[in-house]
């Protein structure tokens, strides 16, 4: 209970900073849209979570509304610079520990997110009935190298704002209109995600 109230607190505190840094004024359509709608979905898992029939607690909503509050900060933060709407883009541009510490987070999760991938993806794929040999491995070497490879392009658009037609600053990682929708997608697809993991089991057993 004390881990889920901090969350929700952090997520509205979040959502209220976002307000005053990204939408100063009414005209900022754009940015009001992003937040708002991340406080609609944080309200829908939450609600989700709650029914009945799901009783999933509110510590797993919680923990979730930390990440897409995370996510629309960072989308509203790739906005390119010269925005009445986005005051902190032309801080996002200087050279500054916190750009240091977010290409090293990127590339230390990129890195462990594709080896947990590739490494855990075909465990489960043993049979009972097989037995393992000394040389068998717990992953496909395709599949290994095809999510590594994946990884990198990945990491690569980063570097190129996901637009390979834009001209990248010095020193800034995955700024422009593109990353900004790219990671707006990626919160929503998150949301959906968490929702059919909480709904499918009652939908597979009312088939």
């Amino acid at each position: 209970m004390l881990l889920a109230t901090a969350a929700y607190v952090v997520c509205l505190v979040g959502i209220i900073l976002m307000y005053i840094w990204y939408a100063p004024e009414p005209t900022c359509l754009l940015n009001i849209f992003f937040i708002t709608w991340t406080l609609v979905l944080l309200q829908l898992m939450t609600s989700v979570s709650l029914h009945p029939k799901v009783n999933a607690g509110i510590l797993t909503p919680g923990l979730m509304g930390l990440y897409i509050v995370f996510i629309c900060w960072f989308a509203i933060r790739s906005e390119p610079a010269g925005t009445s709407c986005n005051k902190k883009a032309d801080d996002s541009t200087k050279t500054d520990w916190l750009t240091i510490i977010s290409f090293v987070i990127a590339v230390l999760a990129m890195v462990i997110a594709t080896f947990s991938t590739g490494i855990d993806s075909k465990c489960f794929q043993f049979r009972k009935d097989e037995t393992e040999s000394e040389d068998d491995v717990p992953y496909g070497y395709g599949f290994f190298h095809f999510v590594f490879a994946t990884g990198a392009m990945y990491f690569g658009m980063l570097l190129i704002g996901w637009n390979t037609h834009q001209s990248m600053r010095r020193f800034t990682i995955d700024v422009g209109w593109a990353s900004t929708w790219v990671r707006i997608v990626n919160e929503w697809i998150a949301v959906c995600v968490y929702l059919w993991m909480l709904v499918a089991p009652i939908i597979w057993e009312s088939i």
